[in-house]
């Protein structure tokens, strides 16, 4: 087991960027940045008219990664390393989020099929004393698929907590014909830059 010291803060509702922590030892503490268990993004996650995807997904993890530093002092909790995140799909010079509803849903899917885009998934870690941050982008091709492949996956409870509406590491999976880049920051934390982010703040992975 690491020494207290080595342990984080992850200010992510993500199960995905818990799982993937887990996977390469981190030890981490959950730093919810709202109180109150509502449904619903911590901060707004409006897209700034004209903001290319590669600045919204920066500003974005900074936003929370100041929030959470902000609770984490509002709370009066043990001062550790903050790590958040934040991953957006694009395609076509636009931003897909999470869809809110199965019409939303089976749009995104329909412009996905049998095309390639881009995952852009931000990471950053915050110490008393500085911030590292890192951003991976990653390129994944969809099968061409049918309208029912599409309407029987947006019947499911997968696609709506996700961006873009799909999850790699879920049924959609069958759909993906390939991929260029970090499957891990895919899924919503690259590991490889993660790590690199730890360990400049002196968190040991081995």
């Amino acid at each position: 087991m690491k020494p207290a010291d080595q342990k984080i803060y992850l200010a992510s509702k993500s199960p995905r960027r818990r799982e993937l922590l887990r996977q390469v030892g981190v030890e981490f503490q959950l730093l919810m940045l709202r109180e109150s268990p509502e449904r619903g993004p911590d901060i707004s996650e409006a897209v700034i008219p004209g903001e290319a995807a590669i600045d919204y997904v920066i500003r974005v993890t900074r936003e929370k990664l100041a929030l959470a530093e902000k609770a984490m002092y509002w709370r009066r909790l043990p001062v550790r390393p903050i790590l958040t995140a934040d991953t957006t799909v694009t395609i076509d010079d636009t931003i897909l989020g999470k869809p809110a509803n199965r019409d939303e849903a089976i749009a995104m899917m329909r412009l996905l099929s049998g095309r390639t885009h881009q995952v852009m998934t931000s990471v950053a870690v915050r110490t008393t004393d500085d911030m590292w941050q890192s951003t991976n982008v990653s390129s994944v091709t969809f099968a061409t698929l049918t309208e029912q492949q599409i309407r029987n996956y947006c019947a499911l409870a997968e696609p709506y907590d996700k961006a873009g509406g799909y999850g790699i590491q879920g049924q959609a999976a069958a759909f993906i014909a390939e991929i260029s880049g970090s499957y891990s920051g895919i899924m919503g934390l690259p590991l490889h830059e993660t790590a690199q982010l730890l360990e400049q703040a002196g968190i040991r992975i081995l």
